[in-house]
């Protein structure tokens, strides 16, 4: 039998290994040993699992005594001491290679094959035997590296240092005994180092209730089918939502949650774009003029950028899906969009917060469409086509944007940390009135604030609380405030009074306000408002 477990040195000195000739003998089982410590291994226990393997591997025959697999196309003669002598004959070998090119591997297997590969060309041809031994099957898939990585010039042709690629071998858990074990061996065997920088591997799908899958049992989802019915997008959402290191479980409920999750994420690239069709380029308002508000979304972008990308590095797409899901239906869809429509929608077109927040949206669909692309290919497709009209460029030949550090500040971070926990006394206040039926909408509303503790208080300076709680009013009130007032318990030192608002309904943005009929022109609307559809006429009328 041919073995391994003493190869020939390879062709130039080994990376992998790091030993003189005062450390153990260079075997196949050291160089393995050695070269799994320069793969990084996803998850981490991989790299255990296999070195365990290789340490304790008692078998290290590439040959196998069967009736089928790859023939081991040599020919051998016994030397009379136990050993063999192997024909090296560049003329058989290639004459062998002629056979195998016209007629496949069972060229070796046809009587006669020895006559065929020997005649006229060995002076004894029947010294020599021919080996009858298959070729391990692992083996056999384990040599795939050296006719695709080294000679396709659309894979990897230089490996580190040389080059900054990466080799990547994806696989399921059962792989460490197969096609990565046989890959490291051979290649070790002869390059001297494994085949790969990086190998990740996979559990296996499951239906809802932790069972294999089976025809018999009709609990099997094809991907077919889903792809049929939701879009590839939903599959590919799934698989990153799950936790790919164990196994992943799939049936119509938990495709359901990830059509709802999909859904709001579609949903809020969807009003990035509706808002984005009046963002004019020239009149993005820079940095350092923006409200308080933008610079915090700016903020949080950085921190999400340095997120993403590690996570992206790290093949964790789970956390790459939960972090832009919190994001974009939390921080966006529920509170920043949530806040911002009234500017969107309502201000002058010259207003710098209406401006200033179509600059950061910008912005933001800019890194969410780049960020989520892998994930999501054919929905952030179409938003880019949607957004630039350009059906000739991708979004997939894009790169994710530079963030500038610059935006990032955890000073006013946490100004809107603690904004945010007044923010949400005050709208649990209103929610109690609305379950109540006391009051509708929380324009109607207008919340006596008692903020007692300073570090809250003084987190409002300069901002506008009823903006920011989306109410008509909301005037703060430095003090405890009154004992049967709406409290949450983790959030003390806040206190809310639910009051309705006085005054008439403004027909455009539906506050209610005293000033509401106090302009000539427009009496229907406040003051804020009639500005705007004065802006707004006189940019038709120019426009014409």
């Amino acid at each position: 039998d041919l073995t391994l477990s003493a190869a020939a040195p390879p062709p130039q000195p080994s990376p992998a290994s790091g030993r003189g000739s005062n450390a153990e003998p260079d075997t196949l089982r050291a160089r393995a040993l050695a070269g799994i410590k320069t793969v990084e291994w996803v998850p981490a226990a991989g790299e255990n699992r296999i070195t365990g393997m290789i340490a304790n591997r008692p078998d290290w025959v590439v040959s196998r005594q069967r009736a089928w697999g790859v023939p081991i196309a040599v020919f051998v003669k016994d030397k009379g001491d136990g050993t063999v002598e192997i024909l090296k004959d560049l003329q058989v070998n290639a004459r062998i290679a002629e056979a195998f090119a016209a007629e496949g591997a069972d060229a070796w297997f046809k009587e006669g094959a020895k006559e065929r590969f020997l005649s006229g060309l060995v002076e004894t041809p029947d010294e020599w035997e021919m080996v009858r031994d298959v070729l391990d099957v692992w083996f056999d898939s384990g040599s795939t590296h050296a006719f695709t990585l080294e000679v396709r010039p659309d894979l990897k042709a230089v490996r580190p240092p040389e080059g900054n690629d990466k080799v990547m071998y994806l696989e399921g858990s059962d792989q460490h005994r197969g096609w990565f074990h046989s890959s490291l061996l051979e290649s070790c065997g002869t390059r001297g180092r494994p085949p790969y920088d990086v190998v990740l591997t996979h559990g296996f799908v499951l239906d809802e209730d932790g069972r294999k899958m089976s025809k018999s049992l009709g609990n099997v989802t094809s991907p077919q089918e889903v792809i049929k019915q939701s879009g590839a997008d939903i599959l590919r959402l799934w698989v990153c939502a799950s936790d790919y290191a164990d196994d992943l479980r799939i049936g119509p409920e938990i495709l359901k949650t990830t059509a709802d999750t999909y859904r709001k994420l579609r949903n809020t690239i969807r009003w990035l774009l509706g808002s984005l069709h009046h963002d004019r380029p020239e009149e993005h308002v820079a940095f350092a003029q923006m409200p308080a508000l933008e610079r915090y979304i700016l903020h949080r972008l950085v921190e999400l950028d340095g997120e993403i990308r590690a996570a992206y590095r790290a093949f964790d797409y789970k956390k790459v899906n939960a972090a832009l899901t919190q994001f974009m239906n939390i921080e966006l869809s529920a509170f920043y969009f949530d806040i911002r429509k009234d500017a969107l929608y309502c201000d002058p077109l010259s207003s710098v917060t209406r401006r200033a927040c179509l600059t950061v949206l910008d912005a933001v669909f800019a890194r969410l469409i780049t960020w989520l692309a892998p994930i999501l290919p054919f929905t952030c497709e179409e938003a880019y086509i949607a957004r630039t009209g350009d059906e000739e460029g991708s979004v997939h030949l894009l790169g994710f944007p530079d963030t500038p550090a610059d935006w990032r500040d955890d000073a006013l971070a946490d100004t809107w940390r603690r904004v945010r926990l007044i923010r949400r006394v005050v709208l649990g206040a209103l929610e109690v009135e609305r379950a109540a039926k006391r009051m509708g909408s929380s324009l109607e509303a207008a919340p006596e604030v008692y903020v007692s503790d300073p570090a809250l208080a003084d987190a409002l300076d300069g901002l506008d609380l009823a903006e920011i709680t989306i109410t008509s009013a909301a005037p703060l009130i430095r003090s405890e405030g009154p004992a049967d007032a709406f409290r949450l318990p983790d959030v003390p030192g806040v206190a809310v009074v639910p009051v309705r608002a006085e005054g008439k309904k403004c027909a455009r943005s539906w506050k209610i306000s005293a000033e509401v009929g106090t302009d000539r022109e427009f009496p229907d609307v406040t003051p804020r408002d009639a500005d705007a559809l004065r802006e707004f006429y006189a940019a038709q009328a120019a426009a014409q």
